[in-house]
């Protein structure tokens, strides 16, 4: 899950896709998005490891478990904003549910963006992903149903259904450019198509009692946003950030779960800038030609600028400001937080899996083999299963210099279910009882197994179908 095609040199203007520009963007946004996931990856995987290695020697173990349980307080008064139900959050809650809607935040900006000029705008091009995605949610559910038929475990069906951008990406970026663009666009694709099906479920499925006061003044900020993008015309990315706020403590204390409303206000978030590029070139020139001739001498060394000199640079900041959309200004800035802070700290503190003194048939048994059967076989299956319809039925095409084989090794890399996936496990397994913590411990082993094994076993596929040549991609402009 999570992805990301992050750039802000995307241009939303239309002449822009007449001139041929909208296919050149789209290619380099998706380039640069992986190498940040990838990048991001190996974060997750180091989090990851050091979690487990905490969480297993005896005199760190403790203060690891006791520290997520401190709680955490921005208090104002009586007013405190990391508050729920007029309970302070703990830290382990802080991050799931405050910081968690961040990342949403950015899916959100990152399916907006995808819908208007993306993998997604296109039905034909976005089809193959969107039908593998389907079958990769619907299989791994329908089998952990029917393993967990009539057991205590059964409500945590949608653990297997999602894909770890971060993770499969990064497996795909050691191979190199042995690796079609195709196919990780592919990938990529796939994932923003599966973190809408996770949102959908998120929303529907792990709400708890519903409070009318807070749904309706949370709908009143959303209504602000909208007016403030759509008739307003507002770029302020400060507005969309502290009406943003303002509707996400709204939504926590409604009994929906908080990192909807990281998506919901995502959504409205303006995709259009101020200034077309034609525009925004004129001021440009205009700044510039206000530098005399006769500064060239005083401007080649560092000195004090003059008055009108500081306000020509203002003014040509402000117009590059004004001519990215808050949409991808905002994508863009978050990207570096969320990839290097935000999902690594979540993996730190929700990966902490005690292995001292588990029985090593529970790998093999309950709530783990299930998880494990869905995200390794469940996925593969239904990513593979339903791209192969797709493609036989002339719905659309096979990924470019990609064969069944490849395709057959990504599938496996759609297994790599572990961020999301703790996720929906935290909020199935909450681990009040000692047997929801019991459960919530095992489903988290099956989770890091599960993902384990989709990610060795889709590399070593791949390293085996690819070809040993590099595939040569053309160079930036």
């Amino acid at each position: 899950m999570s992805a990301s095609f992050s750039s802000h040199h995307n241009n939303l203007n239309p002449p822009d896709f007449e001139r041929g520009g909208f296919a050149h963007h789209i290619f380099f946004s998706a380039r640069r998005a992986i190498a940040s996931h990838a990048s991001g990856g190996n974060v997750l995987i180091l989090a990851t490891v050091l979690a487990l290695i905490v969480a297993n020697v005896p005199s760190w173990a403790a203060v690891y478990n006791g520290f997520w349980n401190l709680p955490m307080r921005l208090q104002i008064g009586n007013f405190n904003l990391f508050s729920h139900a007029g309970h302070p959050m703990t830290v382990l809650q802080f991050i799931n549910d405050a910081l968690m809607a961040i990342f949403f935040f950015t899916i959100g900006l990152e399916i907006k963006r995808e819908v208007l000029v993306g993998e997604l705008s296109s039905i034909r091009q976005a089809l193959l992903p969107i039908m593998a995605a389907i079958g990769g949610m619907i299989v791994p559910v329908g089998l952990f149903m029917l393993l967990a038929r009539g057991t205590a475990y059964a409500d945590g069906a949608a653990i297997p259904m999602a894909t770890d951008i971060a993770f499969s990406l990064g497996i795909l970026a050691l191979l190199g450019s042995r690796v079609p663009l195709s196919l990780k666009i592919f990938l990529t694709t796939l994932a923003v198509v599966d973190d809408i099906g996770g949102i959908i479920v998120i929303a529907t499925c792990y709400s708890t009692h519903f409070e009318a006061a807070y749904l309706g003044y949370a709908a009143i900020g959303l209504l602000v946003l909208i007016a403030g993008g759509a008739w307003l015309k507002i770029q302020s990315k400060m507005f969309y950030s502290i009406v943003g706020i303002v509707v996400w403590f709204l939504v926590l204390n409604s009994g929906i779960h908080p990192t909807i409303a990281g998506v919901l206000v995502a959504f409205c978030v303006p995709a259009v800038p101020v200034y077309e590029p034609k525009h925004y070139i004129k001021v440009i020139r205009a700044n510039i030609r206000r530098f005399n001739e006769e500064d060239d001498e005083l401007l080649e060394r560092r000195t004090i600028l003059t008055h009108e000199q500081m306000d020509n640079l203002k003014q040509i900041e402000s117009a590059s400001d004004r001519v990215i959309s808050p949409l991808q200004d905002m994508e863009d800035s978050l990207h570096p937080l969320t990839n290097y802070l935000i999902i690594p700290l979540f993996a730190f503190a929700n990966a902490g899996i005690s292995l001292l003194g588990v029985d090593p048939l529970t790998i093999v048994s309950g709530i783990s083999l299930a998880i494990i059967i869905g995200l390794v076989v469940g996925k593969s299956v239904g990513i593979l299963l339903f791209s192969w319809l797709t493609v036989k039925l002339n719905l659309a095409p096979m990924p470019d210099r990609s064969t069944w084989a490849q395709m057959a090794s990504v599938a496996f890399l759609g297994g790599i279910g572990f961020t999301v996936s703790l996720f929906i496990a935290n909020l199935t397994f909450d681990g009040a009882t000692p047997k929801s913590l019991a459960m919530l411990n095992d489903a988290k082993l099956g989770i890091v197994v599960g993902s384990l094994l989709s990610g060795v076993i889709g590399y070593l596929m791949l390293r085996r179908t690819l070809p040993a040549e590099s595939e040569a991609v053309p160079e930036e402009e």
